[in-house]
């Protein structure tokens, strides 16, 4: 018997389905191995369809703007599901509230609330990635999380139930919430409050000004390596354990922020999560602080 023929069959989609499908391109490191299948939904409907039907012990795991993200060199078993333009739209349902698509990014659901006149959710400006993404991990910046805007979120689980959940359901804490493996979240509803969209935009070029000084954002980076431990910031500590600058093959921990780590040229994702390791090692050696990671670390060692 083949490979091949050892393989689940794929249910039949009406969007995009590809093996072997190519991820470094499609995360911010430009690192990592390939996915074992790569599905890109039509819409909603096809996605719970598709999981529904799919083998339940195929693993599945949603990609967004694969910022805060390390896909390891052996790649992605199972099928990977990345949220195109049919997840990119926002819709304005009222003076306050916003619905966004799982695949809108940060900036678009932000620049639609600044026009619509809703503050608020500036802060999603700052964060790289998609509305499904932050959901997800309760993503914040600038003093503000998710928890503080969302009014409900539409998810997809595993088993291709369609579920609405309020933020009570989700457990959130600091960068963290109870979402189940495998559930694939379609849709958010946001809700701020009523601004000027001057201020509204003011307040976001600051945070735009503020980042680009501050972080390697032109650089082939992650974001924010590690979780801020209580008490603590995470670069401060890093920098204390003399990690600002310290490389391994192509992967340097930045010198301009020393929360992020940026892949030079040639690492491989190896090579990035073990230089986190030993900045990890350092830190709690010389501080006694272990931190956490906060990049999300997926797939197979190569």
């Amino acid at each position: 018997m083949t490979a091949d023929a050892l393989q689940p069959v794929m249910p039949a989609v009406r969007g995009r389905l590809t093996r072997d499908a190519a991820l470094a391109p499609l995360v911010w490191f430009k690192t990592g191995g390939a996915a074992e299948w790569l599905f890109e939904p039509a819409d909603a409907d096809d996605l719970s369809d598709f999981l529904a039907a799919l083998d339940p012990v195929v693993p599945v795991w949603p990609l967004g703007l694969g910022s805060n993200l390390i896909v390891r060199d052996g790649g992605m078993p199972g099928v990977t599901v990345r949220l195109g333009k049919p997840f990119a739209k926002v819709e304005q349902l009222d003076a306050t509230t916003l619905r966004c698509g799982g695949g809108t990014s940060g900036i678009l659901a932000s620049s639609t609330a600044r026009d619509a006149g809703i503050g608020g959710i500036e802060f999603l400006r700052s964060i790289p990635g998609t509305v499904g993404g932050f959901v997800r991990m309760n993503g914040g910046a600038y003093g503000r999380e998710v928890a503080d805007v969302l009014v409900k979120c539409e998810v997809v689980l595993r088993s291709g139930e369609r579920r609405t959940l309020a933020p009570a359901e989700l457990g959130y804490t600091y960068r963290h919430s109870d979402l189940p493996e495998g559930a694939v979240v379609v849709s958010a509803t946001l809700r701020g409050h009523p601004a000027e969209p001057a201020a509204i935009g003011a307040e976001m070029d600051r945070i735009a000004a503020e980042r680009e000084a501050s972080q390697p954002l032109r650089s082939r980076t992650g974001g924010s390596t590690f979780k801020n431990p209580t008490g603590h910031k995470a670069w401060a500590l890093i920098d204390a354990a003399g990690c600002r600058g310290l490389t391994r093959g192509d992967a340097q921990v930045s010198e301009k922020h020393c929360n992020f780590l940026l892949n030079l040229g040639s690492a491989s994702s190896a090579q990035i999560e073990a230089l986190g390791e030993e900045v990890r090692e350092r830190v709690k050696a010389q501080s006694g602080v272990t931190l956490e990671w906060e990049i999300q670390r997926v797939g197979v060692a190569g």
